[in-house]
């Protein structure tokens, strides 16, 4: 069995007297598309900057491809792609001229250089673009000319924070492509840092992170198996005594979360008219639905992934 693209055992990271990492372990298969979802404040950005050699942790270890990112830092270094939820690209610059300079940084030179900068065009579909400065780009454009860039020296890890933040849902589409391509064409290991439920989806496996600790992980089907059922949320007026009425009357466990009763059972959508016909009078809506990886993300934290912290704070 190869070894782990990744594997990150017991971390700490402390801010001061916050810890914005608290006993982290997570293990990434090579080949995986690999997801941190968590909201801002969570984390994940923290675990990324270890990861990418940024910063060094309080305690705890981390390896990239069995090398440790601090006294292995600059071998890591030349072994991963890091692209950062800041646009790192010179807009007054072309397309190809930026590539072009991200390979110098990393040695390539003459032919070979050209040859690459030439394969990661092709490879994101910006050949055609690859004369037209930065500035002039959209932003799913943009985003696929830093994930080349991020490319140029074929990397075998490639980290991404909050890759699809700005896009819309037709350029996230098709970075979620671009991404699956990599792992299945390539066998690029692809780790990135996400607050989007839709980005945490095209994932193939995927840690919950709040609070700097890991509190669920696993396939997306796998977590939301978890749920056993649907989900039936209630608006009222006075939410807490529903919920404690609820459970008395139908032998249940109704959590409040943001005001709204919700409740995990098998078949709800029989439970709304047994729900209309007990408290139909106190009851403003009910709605039913599948679980979805924020039912997850609820039941696993007691709130909801919006409830984030402010994203200026440094986690």
């Amino acid at each position: 069995m190869s070894a782990a693209a990744v594997e990150v055992a017991d971390l700490i990271h402390a801010y001061g007297s916050r810890r914005a990492l608290d006993g982290v372990s997570l293990t990434v298969e090579p080949g995986r598309l690999f997801g941190l979802l968590g909201p801002n404040g969570g984390g994940k950005s923290t675990l990324f900057r270890i990861l990418a050699t940024l910063i060094t942790p309080t305690g705890g270890s981390a390896k990239i491809l069995s090398l440790d990112v601090v006294r292995e830092a600059p071998t890591v270094r030349r072994r991963i792609g890091v692209v950062f939820q800041s646009p790192s690209l010179d807009p007054m610059l072309t397309v190809a001229e930026n590539l072009l300079h991200q390979g110098h940084l990393y040695g390539l030179r003459g032919r070979d250089l050209r040859r690459r900068r030439d394969e990661v065009l092709e490879q994101f579909n910006v050949a055609d673009r690859a004369t037209d400065r930065v500035a002039t780009l959209s932003g799913g454009l943009a985003r696929r000319v830093e994930l080349a860039k991020g490319l140029m020296h074929r990397p075998e890890v490639l980290l991404l924070d909050e890759p699809s933040t700005g896009l819309d849902p037709g350029a996230r589409r098709d970075l979620a492509h671009h991404l699956r391509a990599l792992c299945a064409d390539h066998g690029v290991t692809v780790l990135l840092t996400t607050h989007i439920i839709a980005e945490a989806e095209m994932c193939d496996r995927l840690a919950i992170l709040d609070a700097g600790r890991i509190v669920a992980r696993g396939a997306v089907d796998e977590l939301k198996d978890q749920i056993g059922g649907d989900c039936v949320t209630i608006t009222a007026a006075d939410p807490a005594s529903l919920s404690a009425q609820i459970a008395e009357r139908f032998n249940c466990e109704p959590v409040v979360v943001d005001g709204q009763v919700r409740i995990e059972r098998d078949r709800g959508y029989e439970l709304i008219a047994q729900l209309m016909e007990a408290f139909g009078p106190r009851i403003d809506s009910v709605t039913v639905s599948k679980p979805t990886l924020e039912d997850v993300f609820i039941r696993c934290t007691g709130h909801r992934l919006e409830q984030d912290e402010p994203v200026n704070q440094d986690a």
